[in-house]
């Protein structure tokens, strides 16, 4: 009896939201991989399978992992941390049981596949036992800064990227420190950032980017926003070059 030759867990990097903006191996990989995962909140499409509509069959067998918790939980709690480690063995046993029938998987990631995306979680638990490939996307801060007409960093700038989630302290010490910046997991913590920057002496540098090339993009100096809520897809740019730019 042979045995069954395991199939490749493909992280296909979707980029920043506009589906144009997708790599052609992406593409090739979506045309042509028998199983699509992705992750998307409750009773949602998710945006990853949007971006990927185009490229994905009908004859394809989905596999749509619902998170349990989203952002509206404080990351710090027992009960997400539990919560959502459960989640994550739970999608990768059913993602290695395709594997283990001998199916490729391609599941969707945002952005980059090895930047603060879920996918991480399924490559640590699935690496050991088959094969993986990944396939590099465009970042989100990318298409950010991109969509805000930017350049983010000039000759031997060092540039940071700070999670919205530090305390105000260590994100003030840290935008001191550096000459650019990109925050992401702005969110609820918009009012601790601001604060932040002004400690830091770079509010009025800052740049907020909502939805950077999606529909509904929005760009603006963040001192100019006034208060208001930031959604999931924002995220502020602190641009490098201070002293050596021309304007």
């Amino acid at each position: 009896m042979s045995k069954t030759t395991s199939g490749t867990l493909f992280g296909v990097g979707l980029g920043p939201g506009d589906p144009e903006l997708m790599t052609l191996k992406a593409a090739r990989v979506l045309r042509t991989a028998p199983v699509v995962a992705h992750f998307r909140k409750a009773g949602r499409s998710g945006h990853a399978r949007t971006i990927a509509d185009a490229h994905i069959r009908a004859d394809v067998i989905e596999a749509a992992f619902e998170y349990p918790v989203t952002t509206e939980v404080d990351f710090r709690e027992d009960g997400y941390v539990s919560a959502i480690r459960d989640f994550y063995s739970t999608s990768a046993a059913a993602i290695s049981a395709h594997l283990q029938s001998g199916r490729d998987v391609a599941l969707l990631c945002e952005g980059d596949p090895f930047f603060y995306g879920s996918f991480l979680h399924m490559y640590d638990r699935i690496k050991g036992s088959h094969p993986v490939m990944v396939i590099p996307g465009i970042t989100g801060m990318s298409g950010c800064w991109t969509a805000a007409q930017a350049p983010i960093t000039y000759g031997d700038d060092v540039m940071t990227v700070l999670p919205g989630t530090l305390g105000k302290d260590d994100l003030a010490k840290h935008i001191k420190e550096t000459d650019a910046a990109v925050i992401m997991k702005v969110g609820h913590n918009i009012a601790k950032i601001k604060e932040a920057l002004r400690v830091a002496g770079r509010f009025d540098d800052a740049i907020y980017v909502e939805r950077g090339t999606m529909p509904g993009e929005r760009v603006a100096r963040l001192a100019d926003l006034g208060e208001c809520a930031a959604p999931y897809f924002s995220i502020i740019l602190l641009p490098g070059g201070r002293g050596r730019r021309i304007a």
